[in-house]
């Protein structure tokens, strides 16, 4: 960290815009803004620039960044994530570590997938979330994803449902949650994100970060 840059771990049930706050207050700083939102349900890295330094802050938004994925294979949630409702479901009877390291394997590179429509992406002026929320339909964006890697770290299955936890190296902008959905729909399931976990941002290390309960 320096005077003008906060490397946060988020916890899980805060949002990224609840943290800068946060962080804002603690350290008495006029204005503070973060590079790459995290979803309240995920967890790990949040970059927060300070004052002069925000001006900067496309910069750090543009950075790799690291995730460590858990996706739910047989499920898939209005969200993209667990807190959402499921609206698809399929049994698992078995999840073969090579056929999931074959499809990891064929996601590497760019890929053009919907972006999740309950995401901060505008449409009109307005998040698309909160079109959804009003009941409103929506015309789901297309977006191009890099993934630079993605490196399967455990697969297992019980009562009917499969587990997957991937490492993603990925590029700027890319949804994780849009990964976990097309991952499943490669091994011919519905699936969801289950946990998440954002390990880096450029050079920047979740080892390096503090909690918010830590900063003063």
């Amino acid at each position: 960290m320096s005077d003008q840059i906060v490397l946060i771990d988020k916890p899980e049930g805060i949002t990224s815009f609840g943290a800068v706050t946060e962080v804002k207050r603690k350290l008495k700083a006029k204005k503070a803004g973060h590079a790459g939102t995290l979803d309240p349900l995920a967890t790990g890295l949040l970059l927060i620039a300070l004052d002069e330094e925000t001006k900067n802050i496309s910069k750090y938004v543009g950075l790799p960044k690291t995730y460590e994925a858990e996706i739910l294979i047989g499920e898939r949630r209005s969200t993209g994530d667990k807190e959402g409702e499921i609206i698809e479901q399929k049994t698992v009877d078995s999840l073969r570590n090579g056929a999931v390291e074959e499809a990891l394997k064929d996601m590497v590179g760019t890929l053009k997938l919907p972006v999740p429509i309950y995401s901060a992406v505008k449409q009109g002026g307005e998040p698309l979330y909160r079109k959804v929320r009003r009941g409103e339909s929506v015309i789901v964006p297309m977006r191009l994803m890099q993934v630079r890697s993605a490196t399967l770290t455990g697969v297992s299955v019980e009562n009917g449902r499969g587990h997957i936890a991937v490492t993603f190296d990925v590029g700027s902008g890319v949804y994780v949650r849009s990964l976990a959905e097309e991952l499943g729909r490669r091994l011919g399931y519905p699936a969801t994100l289950e946990g998440l976990h954002r390990t880096k941002g450029g050079n920047f290390r979740v080892e390096d970060a503090v909690s918010l309960e830590e900063l003063k």
